[in-house]
């Protein structure tokens, strides 16, 4: 009996898989050097602090700054959570004015909205249907008691970049620190916090080809305050996140860093290409289909595609055992509702709910690229061949008010 296939995966802003040199690196951290590494009175524990210090300065040759201002959470959620309620708690004699973007994750926005609940005044920046910000409203939102701005370097449903150079200048000179969540940047594009102004950061592992449950957060050294810990008990990570530090995983972490420097233009470029190819064969085959998002301006991995007259989870259904792909956020992909990210971008409920994310990685190769656009075509022109909506549409009948899906 030949064994089953296993989908083509292009979905790789969800997560991605574990390099074997990381899980090389991972496994005597389980075993025979399972130290702790908050012990310093013997070798076991040395051995798992020595390893800890070699990570960080992973962490901190990738992101090109001081390794003793990184530290080391479960993830990106935790750490945004960290940084968002910590700046906030800290500042707060300041004010309480936050300003974001509509287009931010949940990480983000789940976490402003638990803050206004406490009294904090949130200012969500619009976007246009590139999905960018205009940044002369940016500045007109900064007030005197503006505590801090968050904004994300690159979306994850859409992969548009903003100019984080930009948003960097215009905190620098109002005065007031930008949190930048770089989840879906690092790894996939240049990421310097120094270099564009960004003073506090945050990343994940498992979009890095590491380990799960492992991210860092990048805090300028520089800053007249420091966030309040949102976990306390013992003082680990310079009193910053109590617990004891999960050393298989921060091991990992290093080393999908480390391997990343290595071959990070290799790995865009090629990813790039493939991307490219993926939308010219998609685009010649399907009419009434185009690109959300800044093309320029996205990152190298990502394609999301709005498919007018379809409904994305039906037409999921026809290949989910063929390709793993998307409609949206993997945080989000159990809700029915139309991407909060599309809809702030000017697409309507329809358009929104006609959207796939394709995502692509490391492993992606030609093949897949190829093998995934013909599923993907036929399952779109079977739906519409049965679909109401795209019948109206060839007859002339405008139907774009009209939900016949």
């Amino acid at each position: 009996m030949s064994p089953v296939k296993s989908p083509i995966y292009l979905d790789y802003h969800a997560t991605t898989p574990m390099e074997d040199r990381v899980v090389e690196s991972m496994l005597p951290y389980f075993s025979t050097r399972f130290g702790n590494a908050a012990s310093r009175s013997h070798s076991y524990g040395w051995q798992a602090a020595e390893a800890v210090d070699i990570a960080r300065r992973q962490v901190g040759e990738l992101l090109q700054v001081d390794d003793r201002n990184i530290t080391f959470t479960s993830g990106a959620t935790e750490g945004l959570n960290f940084l968002l309620k910590g700046t906030a708690e800290s500042l707060q004699k300041k004010g309480k004015h936050i300003i974001t973007i509509a287009t931010e994750h949940h990480a983000v926005l789940d976490t402003l909205d638990w803050l206004k609940t406490k009294g904090f005044e949130i200012t969500t920046l619009p976007v246009n249907r590139d999905g960018r910000i205009d940044f002369d409203l940016l500045q007109q939102s900064i007030r005197k008691d503006t505590l801090f701005i968050s904004a994300m370097w690159a979306n994850n449903e859409t992969g548009v970049i903003h100019e984080m150079a930009t948003i960097g200048r215009l905190c620098a000179n109002a005065g007031i620190p930008l949190i930048c969540d770089a989840t879906q940047a690092v790894g996939k594009i240049k990421v310097s916090p120094v270099e564009v102004g960004i003073d506090m950061m945050v990343f994940s592992g498992h979009k890095i080809y590491g380990p799960k449950g492992i991210g860092a957060v990048y805090i300028n050294p520089h800053l007249k305050f420091k966030p309040t810990a949102l976990i306390h008990g013992g003082g680990h990570e310079n009193g910053l996140r109590s617990g004891t530090l999960n050393v298989p995983a921060i091991v990992g972490l290093g080393t999908a860093c480390q391997i990343i420097h290595e071959r990070l233009l290799e790995d865009e470029q090629r990813i790039s290409d493939l991307r490219d190819y993926f939308e010219i064969k998609v685009l010649a085959a399907l009419e009434e289909t185009e690109i959300n998002g800044n093309r320029e301006h996205r990152l190298p991995t990502v394609s999301n595609l709005c498919v007018r007259y379809v409904d994305s989870q039906s037409v999921m259904t026809k290949f989910r055992t063929k390709l793993a792909i998307s409609s949206g956020s993997a945080c989000s992909s159990a809700d029915p509702s139309p991407s909060h990210v599309l809809l702030a971008m000017g697409l309507t409920e329809n358009e929104a709910k006609g959207s796939f994310r394709f995502s692509f990685g490391r492993p992606t190769t030609q093949k897949e690229v190829d093998e995934a656009a013909t599923i993907f075509i036929d399952a779109v022109k079977e739906y519409r061949s049965q679909s109401p909506a795209w019948g109206m549409h060839l007859k002339g009948i405008d139907v774009d008010s009209l939900d016949l899906r």
